[in-house]
């Protein structure tokens, strides 16, 4: 291949006026020598063609980002790769304000997964969690304890400061810690790496989560937590899923607010990730989460309180909220049992779930429904040979 000619027609395309296109294309070499050598060939090129300056690359995938109106600028040289168009994606969960005063030191969701249980055993201590959303709120008396720096993809010269409010709700409900007046989180002990992908409006594109997740395995997290979907799937996101489930890191994503019964948002739908959907308050399946069989465990999800940007709390309701449930129930998991596999874990989830009961009260008897008991989860692994 003629990556000089390749990269020349690359900087040509992007420097093109821009009218309504997508803002991106994924470029994936199938060998990772292809990558190299073109990776190489971009650094040296980059100097004198300022179109370059914008191309980012995901080495997880072997694969670059470019600012690109559509695939046929590459002429020739589109044969020789994959090329992805760029999709939107949303954060999962709806808002509802929440004042101060009304806030429980031990909120609702821990106390139903029996949480608190099993913080004599265990509260998650240096358990690393990539929480991939719209950042978080680094003055909030009941983070500081929890945060590590992060990454903001958005603009890498800034800390990835929350502007939305869905990322530190969720951090608070996987690692809040004050016994005052706030609230606690499922593992007080745990670590969140915020990685800011998403906007103030809580979108982002298919490529930033690949950055995000390439971010996450080259920082060596243990979970990652992506409360978030879209309804098409992409390769492009399948193989960077992958590739962070090869490196043995959990991936908990959330099914989705559809209500759907058959099917549920990627990348939840992926094999790879642990797909979270949301009960409410009497252990039912919330009535706006979606299920069925691609759906591996069910959490609290319905009026959960967590923190907020500016020192506030919020209630919130969504299947991303379920999500952090299920994050920190592994956190408090993989602090007595680090060789777990991503498989593994699944598994025992599924194992030492509780019983999803039914809108007539009865109980399910069925293997596929059932909800996170982090108690369990955490004494039936610490038996684990």
């Amino acid at each position: 291949m003629d990556y000089p000619g390749f990269l020349q027609l690359l900087n040509k395309a992007i420097q093109e006026p821009a009218r309504s296109r997508q803002p991106k294309q994924i470029i994936r070499f199938n060998k990772a020598s292809q990558y190299r050598e073109c990776l190489s060939y971009l650094q040296k090129m980059k100097p004198g063609l300022s179109g370059l300056r914008s191309v980012q690359s995901s080495h997880l995938i072997r694969a670059l980002i470019a600012p690109l109106a559509c695939r046929d600028r590459l002429g020739k040289y589109q044969n020789g790769v994959a090329i992805e168009e760029d999709s939107r994606i949303r954060v999962h969960g709806g808002t509802a304000p929440l004042s101060a005063e009304t806030v429980s030191t031990l909120p609702w969701g821990v106390k139903k997964i029996k949480a608190h249980q099993a913080w004599p055993l265990s509260t998650g201590s240096q358990i690393r969690i990539g929480v991939i959303d719209t950042g978080v709120d680094f003055r909030h008396p009941d983070l500081r304890h929890c945060l590590a720096r992060g990454v903001n993809l958005l603009n890498r010269a800034l800390l990835p400061h929350d502007d939305n409010g869905h990322g530190t709700h969720i951090a608070g409900a996987i690692a809040a810690a004050s016994y005052e007046r706030g609230a606690v989180g499922v593992a007080p002990g745990s670590i969140i790496y915020p990685v800011k992908s998403f906007d103030h409006n809580g979108s982002a594109y298919v490529s930033d989560i690949i950055l995000a997740i390439d971010w996450c395995v080259r920082n060596r997290v243990h979970i990652i937590n992506m409360s978030f979907g879209m309804k098409t799937r992409s390769k492009a996101l399948l193989d960077v899923v992958n590739k962070a489930y090869a490196n043995g890191i959990v991936i908990v994503a959330s099914s989705g607010n559809d209500g759907k019964r058959q099917t549920i948002d990627y990348p939840a739908r992926y094999p790879q990730t642990i797909a979270v959907g949301a009960t409410d308050r009497f252990g039912r399946i919330a009535l706006f989460s979606n299920r069925g069989p691609h759906v591996d465990i069910y959490a609290p999800g319905e009026k959960i309180i967590s923190s907020w940007t500016n020192n506030r709390y919020h209630e919130m309701s969504g299947t991303s909220m379920a999500t952090s449930h299920v994050s920190g129930a592994i956190a408090l998991l993989l602090e007595k049992r680090p060789g777990l596999s991503p498989g593994e874990i699944k598994a025992l989830l599924k194992r030492t779930a509780s019983p999803i009961r039914r809108r007539s009260g009865t109980v399910s008897k069925t293997n596929i429904l059932g909800e996170v008991d982090a108690c369990r989860l955490v004494r039936e692994g610490i038996k684990l040979k």
